[in-house]
C-alpha cells in the first residue's frame, strides 16, 4: 500500500491569497512604512533596515547555500568606503554612489569567492576570515579611508530628484531599496537557480552527480551575497554620513552571523528579526539597565550598557540551546505542527 501523497497545486493555478507569503510581506512592509507616523525614529529604523539587508544577504549564502563566511564584513566595509568616497570626493549622485559601492563589493566578492570555494567546511570559513582581515588592514592604512578617524561628512545629495537631506524622504528611499533587494533574494531562492543552491546545501555530491557545476553555482551565490551586503553598506553610509573601520572589522562578521541565527537561518524574515533584536539591544540596553536598576535597586544594572557583548553572547547561547531554528524558525515550526 503506497503512502498518501500531499496534494499539490496544479501548474498555472493561483495560490490562495491567504496562503501566499507575498500578502504577509506586503503587510509587513506596510507596517514599516507607517512607523514614522507612530513615533519611530527614522534614523534608527533605517539603520535596522541596513543591517537587516546585510543579514538577508548573508542568509542567502549560509541559509540557502550552506556556506559559512566569517568575512562578510569585508563587503559591507568595501561598499561603505567606496560609496562614501564616490559621494564625497567625486560628487556622484546618490544612485550612482550606491551602485558603485555595491559593484566594488561584488568585485571583492568575486576575488574572495574564487579563492574560497576551492575549499569547503571550516577551511572555506577560515579563508574568508583571513582575506577579510587582510582587507581590514588595507583600509586601516589606505589614505582615502581616513584611517582610524574614518570617512566623515558624506553628503546625502539627491536621489532621482528627491532631496535626501530630509530624514523622512531618505527613509522611504531606504525602504524602497530594501524592498527591491528583498524581492531579488526572494526570486532567487524560489527560482531553479535557488533550488540548485538548496540541493548543494543538502547534498553537494548528489548535485555533482546530477551534472551541476557546483563550484560555479557557489561562486555566483557568493558574488550575489557580496553585492547585496555591499548595497547594505553603501546605504548605511548614505544614512549615517560616515564609514569607519567598524564596518570592516571581524566582529561585524560575527554580528551578522548572530543576527541570522537569532532570527532564523534559512528563513526569509528571520534575518530581519535578528537584526532588529541585536541593533535594538546595542542602542537601548543602557536604558533597559537603568530601568532594571530603578525597579530592583541593584546598581550593577546601571553598567549594563557597557556590557553589550556579554548580553548578545548570552542571547546566542540561549538560541543555540533552546531555539535551534531561531525565533522565526521556531514560530514557523510551531504553526506547522499545530496545522499538521
Amino acid at each position: 500500500m503506497s503512502a498518501p501523497t500531499t496534494p499539490s497545486v496544479p501548474a498555472g493555478a493561483a495560490v490562495p491569497l491567504a496562503r501566499s507569503p507575498l500578502l504577509g510581506y506586503a503587510i509587513m512592509f506596510g507596517v514599516i512604512a507607517a512607523l514614522p507616523f507612530f513615533g519611530a525614529y527614522p534614523i534608527f529604523v533605517m539603520k535596522v533596515l541596513c543591517y537587516a539587508l546585510f543579514a538577508c544577504a548573508f542568509n542567502l549564502l549560509i541559509g540557502f547555500t550552506g556556506l559559512l563566511s566569517f568575512g562578510h564584513a569585508a563587503f559591507l566595509g568595501t561598499a561603505a568606503y567606496a560609496a562614501g568616497h564616490a559621494l564625497k570626493v567625486w560628487g556622484l549622485p546618490a544612485p550612482l554612489g550606491l551602485a558603485f559601492g555595491a559593484g566594488a563589493a561584488a568585485l571583492v566578492g568575486l576575488a574572495f569567492g574564487w579563492l574560497a570555494i576551492r575549499r569547503s567546511g571550516i577551511y572555506f570559513s577560515m579563508i574568508t576570515l583571513a582575506l577579510s582581515q587582510m582587507l581590514f588592514f588595507f583600509f586601516l592604512q589606505a589614505p582615502f579611508t581616513g584611517g582610524e578617524d574614518g570617512l566623515q561628512s558624506v553628503p546625502r545629495g539627491r536621489f532621482l530628484g528627491l532631496d535626501l537631506a530630509n530624514d523622512l524622504t531618505l527613509y522611504y528611499v531606504v525602504l524602497g531599496i530594501f524592498i527591491a533587494a528583498f524581492w531579488l533574494i526572494y526570486r532567487t531562492v524560489h527560482s531553479p537557480f535557488g533550488q540548485v543552491l538548496t540541493s548543494i546545501r543538502e547534498n553537494e555530491p548528489r548535485a555533482i552527480s546530477l551534472g551541476y557545476d557546483t563550484d560555479r553555482f557557489k561562486l555566483v551565490a557568493f558574488v550575489l551575497s557580496a553585492a547585496l551586503a555591499g548595497l547594505a553598506g553603501a546605504t548605511k553610509t548614505l544614512v549615517l554620513g560616515f564609514a569607519t573601520l567598524t564596518d570592516a572589522v571581524w566582529t561585524t562578521s560575527g554580528a551578522v552571523i548572530l543576527m541570522t541565527l537569532v532570527g532564523g537561518m534559512g528563513t526569509m524574515v528571520g534575518p530581519m528579526v535578528g537584526a532588529l533584536v541585536i541593533i535594538a539591544l546595542e542602542n537601548k540596553i543602557g536604558d533597559l539597565g537603568k530601568a532594571l536598576a530603578e525597579i530592583t535597586g541593584i546598581a550593577w544594572f546601571n553598567g549594563l550598557g557597557e556590557s553589550v557583548t556579554l548580553v548578545t553572547g548570552l542571547i546566542f547561547i540561549v538560541c543555540v540551546l533552546a531555539f535551534r531554528r531561531g525565533l522565526v524558525g521556531e514560530l514557523a515550526h510551531f504553526i506547522k505542527r499545530k496545522r499538521g
